[in-house]
């Protein structure tokens, strides 16, 4: 076992949160893809949010899917304006 897939049953368990619900592959893509071209620090807070949505009935693929939707709204305007 690795320690990504460690950590997270642990977390799932103290939270009471099954891991099946998790698709891992799905989240640390969209991590990565927010980190690379948003920020770094936009990941935590993106999925606390995406984390809020999940609970309040949104599925995560439709939070993902709004997501990258965003994140690719963002790579094309240029903020420097």
């Amino acid at each position: 076992m690795n320690v990504i897939t460690e950590w997270t049953d642990l977390a799932a368990a103290e939270l009471g949160v099954p891991a099946m619900e998790l698709d891992t592959a799905k989240v640390l893509t969209l991590s990565r893809y927010v980190a690379r071209d948003v920020c770094g620090a936009a990941a935590p807070l993106t999925f606390y949010l995406v984390g809020i949505a999940v609970g309040r009935g949104m599925s995560l693929v439709e939070a993902v899917t709004r997501v990258s939707a965003l994140v690719e709204r963002w790579r094309g305007v240029d903020w420097r304006d």
